[in-house]
């Protein structure tokens, strides 16, 4: 078993990725994966290291991650955009041997990890050039055991601050098969995919990549997001499928219309995920393209998709679906027991798809997983008499920005380190354009007036972008309870 294979028996000729104009088919994208497998085989890399791959939607990624996977390796997709700090606390934190980066990707090398393939190895002379080891010696495929690792996967999830999930090939490979299993869903060879969503993403790793893939249907990887230029690209190659976070389809329906009819008249299937769809999101596509829009559930320890609306026809509002063919859910209460009919419980989901736990992480994945199976998500949800289910609040504090999970502990903490900053506390806070926006609220040390242009600024340095606050308000004082612990919900 090996996540790789899943490109090896498609037709030769057939097209597998489009991508800034250029056209790669299947048997050009296995010569060139070969390739990587021999130049990381080259490099002392094998079974069980764990490579980075770092680049934006393109070639590059695929060609590195089906590498990596392909040489025995585990993969380990980071933000590209994600400052030098941050991004070397994950290598360090995963133990990386390799990394393969995109063009554009530029990182200090006292990051960067002994093994470099770098698309642009221009001043770079401990790199090889990545187009030079996709035309080398080709590697073998190596097979790897079911719960062999496949990938790590940076989450802010179930169980706090940001650590790796482990996601095995067996995880992956059936999150796959209940995707394609699912009534309504099945993504055929003849089927277009815009990968929009960041393959970096769970989301976007399985549902635009690895799905299409396993079906030998055709991708267009878009590197960065910009609502006219994803239309025109919709229009241009004729696309079928389209998964978006709800801000991506918010922005798609907001896009001026210029003299085209409908950019999107060949989509067949339109999914959102990552965070809850407003239901006037869902009005404003269905009104601008004429498509319905459906919703999903996931989450990164699942692999990520657990649900799908797609089933009953007709999207619900508010309705995340029904379970994939192979996935369990229940819903518990307070006291552990299953919730009464009707009445909501913490979400629960059992399958092949759960992964196995945190990296080197025994407690946070005792606290997320039972010792039957179960991983307990930290969402709540009602079940209705047709099955279907509706979130109705988060358990944890998380904040989603654009589909991404942001933890207000590892925010607080970064902003703690700013001189004018005596205490904070990190909330999200509705927006329009990302569904939810970071809102840092501040008590200023004596005699400062901290700004928020100075505190975003100070974030971005040591965090994400998505993670910096957007919002600032100044306060004398924060609620905390009698212990001293954050009182987070009653800060607004």
């Amino acid at each position: 078993m090996n996540l790789a294979a899943v490109v090896e028996r498609h037709a030769a000729a057939a097209t597998a990725l489009l991508a800034a104009g250029q056209a790669i088919s299947y048997g050009d994208l296995r010569r060139r994966v070969a390739g990587v497998r021999g130049a990381l085989g080259d490099a002392g890399v094998g079974p069980g290291d764990r490579v980075a791959v770092i680049a934006e939607n393109g070639p590059a990624f695929v060609v590195g991650l089906l590498g990596i996977l392909g040489v025995g390796g585990a993969a380990v997709p980071l933000n590209p955009q994600a400052p030098p700090a941050e991004l070397g606390r994950e290598l360090e934190a995963v133990g990386a041997s390799g990394v393969i980066l995109g063009p554009d990707v530029a990182l200090p090398p006292e990051v960067l990890p002994p093994t470099v393939l770098a698309a642009d190895p221009t001043g770079r002379p401990e790199a090889v050039a990545l187009a030079a080891a996709e035309d080398g010696d080709p590697g073998p495929l190596v097979e790897r055991e079911p719960d062999d690792v496949a990938v790590l996967m940076f989450t802010s999830g179930t169980a706090g601050l940001p650590r790796a999930a482990v996601l095995t090939h067996r995880n992956l490979l059936a999150n796959v098969a209940q995707v394609q299993a699912h009534p309504g869903r099945l993504v055929s060879a003849s089927d277009v995919t815009l990968a929009a969503l960041p393959l970096f993403h769970v989301f976007g790793l399985t549902v635009t990549l690895c799905v299409p893939l396993a079906a030998g249907g055709s991708i267009v990887l878009v590197p960065r997001f910009d609502p006219s230029g994803a239309l025109e690209l919709c229009e241009r190659h004729r696309v079928t499928i389209l998964a978006g976070a709800p801000a991506m389809f918010a922005a798609l329906a907001a896009a001026p219309a210029g003299d085209r009819g409908n950019p999107l008249a060949s989509i067949r299937l339109a999914v959102s995920g990552a965070a809850p769809l407003p239901d006037q999101v869902a009005a404003d596509v269905r009104t601008r393209f004429g498509l319905p829009l459906y919703q999903g559930y996931g989450l990164t320890e699942a692999s990520p998709v657990v649900t799908s609306s797609v089933v009953d026809g007709v999207p619900q509002p508010g309705s995340v679906g029904v379970p994939l063919p192979g996935v369990e859910v229940r819903l518990v209460d307070e006291e552990g027991e299953d919730a009464l009919a009707g009445d909501p419980g913490e979400l629960w989901v059992r399958g092949a798809n759960v992964f196995p736990g945190y990296w080197q992480d025994p407690d946070a994945t005792a606290r997320v997983l039972t010792p039957d199976g179960w991983l307990r998500t930290g969402d709540l949800a009602v079940i209705g008499d047709d099955g279907n289910l509706q979130l109705v609040d988060r358990a944890k504090d998380l904040i989603i920005v654009n589909g991404f999970n942001v933890v207000p502990a590892e925010v607080e903490a970064v902003l703690l380190q700013h001189p004018q900053v005596r205490d904070v506390a990190v909330v999200g806070e509705p927006s329009p354009r990302t569904g939810e926006a970071v809102k840092a609220v501040v008590v200023p040390a004596a005699g400062t007036h901290p700004t928020l242009s100075e505190l975003t600024a100070f974030a971005a340095d040591r965090l994400a972008r998505y993670k910096c606050p957007t919002v600032l308000l100044v306060v004398d004082d924060i609620p905390r309870g009698a212990a001293g612990k954050l009182l987070r919900r009653s800060v607004r």
